[in-house]
C-alpha cells in the first residue's frame, strides 16, 4: 500500500458548499490549496447541489418588491426567539448568530450577485412559528429561492475552484478519506488518512470505501468542512435527545449515505470541542422518494397552510402546529405519540397550489432556469411533473374521489390499521363545516385566509379556502409521511474566525472548521431551531470566514 506525501498552505477536507467557499477565498488570497473528499468527483458541491437553493435575506429588493417591510431588529428578534439560546455553550453561536445577521442584511445578497447569483422574484415564508411576537418563527416572508436552485449556488464557487486549479494553485483529490488530523507541538499541520478506490457513480450514489494506498498532506491551516450525520442513522439515534421523545425505528434518509459525522470524531481526538451534539434538525413531510439515488432515500413535502394534518390515529396536530409552521414542535409531538409516521388530508387542489418537493432535481423549472416551463407548471393547472409523479407512482400516496373510498383504502394502507377511522372523518366534515362560513374559530382556516394576505402566497402558495369534499377541488389524497433525517445544528466550536476551540475555550493552532461541521458556525448558529428553513447561508458565512482567516494565517 502506497503513501502519497503533499504539501498545501491550506487544506480543506470536505467539498461541499463551505469547502468550496473557504478553497475559493484561500485561493484569491493567492495560498496553495489542496481540497479533498472522500466521494468522488460527481459528487463536488456535496449536498448543496441537492438542495431547493433556499437563502435567507433581511431587508431585501425581493421583500420590499412583495410588500413585506423587514429589518435587522425584526430578524434578530424572530432569530433569538426561534434558537432558544440557554447555555453556557451558546457564547460562540450566539455572536456568530448576531454577525451572521448583519451579513445577511448586509453584504451576502450584494456578494452573491458580483458572482452571477440570482433569485426567484417570489419570497417564501418558511418556518411561520405561529406562537407569540417572542417565540419561534418569521414574522415576515424571507426564504429566498436560487435561480438555478442548489447547483446555481454551488456553481460559482465551483467555477472559481475549477480556475484556480486549471492555474495550479489548487489541487482537488477525490476519494481521500481522512483518518487522522496530524498534531504537531499543540498546532494541527495536515491531515493522514485513505486513498479509496476510484469510483464511477453517478452523484449521491453510495460509492465502495475500498481501500487501495495512504495518502499524508502537510499544511499550514487546515480547514474541516465535511458535514454532519444525517446519513447515518446509528449516529442520528444516538444524539437524539429526551426533549424529542424516542428515536424513530424507521426514517427516511434526505441525504446521501456519505454524510457519515466521521471528521466529527477525528477532530475531537485532535482536540477539537464539540459542543450542542443534541440539537438537530429533521424533517416530518418526508415521503418515499419513488426513484431513489441513495438508501432509504427521501423528499421533504415543502407544504404549504391548507392540508389537514393527522396523527398515525387520526388525532388533529394541535394548534400552531400546521403545515409549515413550527418544524421541530411537530416533531416533538409526534414523538410523542410512539408512532413513527403521521398523514396530510388534502384535495387535488390543494396539492397543485401548495406541495413543492424539496431538491434541485425536483424542481426542474427552477433549477433548469426554464421560464417557460415555470409559468406552465407553477402558474397553470395542475400539480407539477415531479409531484404528479409522485401522485402516480409514490407508494405514500392514496388518492381517490370519495370520502368513504379513501377512509377505507387507509385503512388497507401499512400503518393504517393504527387510524380510528371515525375519528378521521368527524376532523374533516368538522373542517368543512367551518370552511363554508366567512367566520371561524379553526385557528388554522384563520391562518391560511390570513397568509393569503400576501401576494406571494396568493399566487403560488396558497390554495383558495375551501371544502375538503368539495367535488370541485378534488379528488381527495392522504399523504403519509415518514421522519426525515437533515441537519446537525451542533458541532465544531470555533470563534469568528472559524479557528476550532479546545475543551478550554483556546483555539488550537492553525485548525478551523465551517459549515455543518461547526454547527454552521460557532458549534450551533441556529440554537434549537433553525429560523431560516435553509442552511446554505450558514455554509456561505462560516466558509468565508474560516478561508479568509486559514488564508491570512499562513
Amino acid at each position: 500500500m502506497t503513501t502519497t506525501p503533499l504539501s498545501a498552505d491550506v487544506l480543506v477536507i470536505g467539498w461541499g458548499l463551505a469547502g468550496l467557499v473557504a478553497a475559493s477565498e484561500a485561493a484569491a488570497a493567492g495560498r496553495r490549496v489542496v481540497l479533498i473528499d472522500q466521494e468522488p468527483r460527481s459528487n463536488l458541491g456535496g449536498q448543496a447541489w441537492w438542495s431547493f437553493g433556499g437563502l435567507f435575506f433581511v431587508d431585501s429588493p425581493e421583500q420590499r418588491r412583495m410588500g413585506i417591510k423587514d429589518s435587522l431588529e425584526l430578524a434578530t428578534q424572530d432569530w433569538l426567539g426561534t434558537a432558544g439560546f440557554d447555555r453556557a455553550e451558546d457564547a460562540w453561536p450566539r455572536r456568530w448568530a448576531e454577525a451572521y445577521l448583519e451579513f445577511a442584511a448586509g453584504e451576502k445578497r450584494a456578494w452573491l450577485r458580483e458572482k452571477g447569483v440570482s433569485f426567484f422574484p417570489v419570497v417564501g415564508w418558511a418556518e411561520r412559528g405561529g406562537y407569540g411576537a417572542l417565540g419561534p418563527g418569521n414574522s415576515v416572508p424571507r426564504f429566498h429561492i436560487t435561480w438555478g436552485t442548489g447547483p446555481g449556488i454551488v456553481a460559482p464557487f465551483a467555477d472559481e475552484v475549477g480556475s484556480a486549479e486549471d492555474a495550479g494553485t489548487l489541487t482537488i483529490l477525490p476519494r481521500h478519506r481522512v483518518r487522522e488530523l496530524l498534531v504537531s507541538d499543540g498546532a494541527v499541520a495536515g491531515a493522514r488518512g485513505d486513498v479509496l478506490r476510484d469510483s464511477a457513480e453517478a452523484r449521491g450514489v453510495a460509492s465502495s470505501r475500498d481501500v487501495v494506498g495512504s495518502f499524508e498532506i502537510s499544511a499550514g491551516a487546515t480547514v474541516v468542512a465535511s458535514g454532519g450525520i444525517g446519513g447515518n442513522h446509528d449516529l442520528v439515534r444516538a444524539a437524539w435527545p429526551s426533549r424529542l421523545g424516542t428515536p424513530p425505528k424507521h426514517m427516511l434518509s434526505g441525504v446521501p449515505a456519505y454524510v457519515d459525522g466521521s471528521m466529527q470524531a477525528v477532530s475531537a481526538t485532535a482536540g477539537a470541542h464539540l459542543i450542542n451534539g443534541d440539537r438537530m434538525w429533521h424533517y416530518v413531510e418526508g415521503i418515499t422518494n419513488w426513484d431513489p439515488v441513495w438508501p432509504a432515500h427521501g423528499i421533504r413535502i415543502l407544504p404549504g397552510p391548507s392540508s389537514l394534518w393527522l396523527d398515525a390515529t387520526g388525532a388533529r396536530l394541535p394548534v400552531p402546529l400546521f403545515p409549515g409552521f413550527d418544524t421541530l414542535g411537530t416533531l416533538a409531538h409526534l414523538r410523542a405519540t410512539g408512532h413513527d409516521h403521521s398523514w396530510f388530508i388534502t384535495t387535488r387542489q390543494i396539492v397543485e397550489k401548495e406541495f413543492a418537493l424539496s431538491g434541485s432535481e425536483q424542481n426542474p423549472d427552477l433549477t433548469g432556469k426554464d421560464i417557460p416551463l415555470l409559468l406552465k407548471s407553477r402558474l397553470a393547472k395542475g400539480p407539477t411533473g415531479p409531484v404528479q409523479a409522485f401522485l402516480d407512482e409514490g407508494e405514500d400516496f392514496i388518492v381517490e374521489n370519495d370520502l368513504e373510498t379513501l377512509l377505507e383504502q387507509l385503512r388497507r394502507a401499512p400503518g393504517g390499521d393504527l387510524l380510528d377511522l371515525d375519528h378521521v372523518r368527524r376532523e374533516i366534515v368538522a373542517r368543512d363545516r367551518e370552511i363554508e362560513n366567512d367566520f371561524t374559530k379553526d385557528a388554522q382556516i384563520g391562518m391560511l385566509r390570513s397568509m393569503r394576505s400576501y401576494r406571494g402566497d396568493k399566487l403560488i402558495r396558497t390554495a383558495n379556502p375551501h371544502r375538503l369534499q368539495d367535488p370541485a377541488a378534488g379528488p381527495l389524497i392522504a399523504v403519509k409521511l415518514h421522519v426525515l433525517t437533515r441537519k446537525s445544528l451542533g458541532g465544531i466550536e470555533t470563534d469568528l474566525d472559524g479557528r476550532v476551540l479546545g475543551d478550554d475555550g483556546t483555539p488550537i493552532a492553525r485548525l478551523y472548521a465551517a459549515g455543518e461541521a461547526s454547527g454552521f458556525g460557532g458549534g450551533g448558529v441556529h440554537g434549537y431551531r433553525a429560523l431560516e428553513g435553509t442552511f446554505l447561508g450558514g455554509c456561505l458565512f462560516s466558509g468565508r470566514q474560516a478561508g479568509r482567516a486559514a488564508a491570512r494565517s499562513v
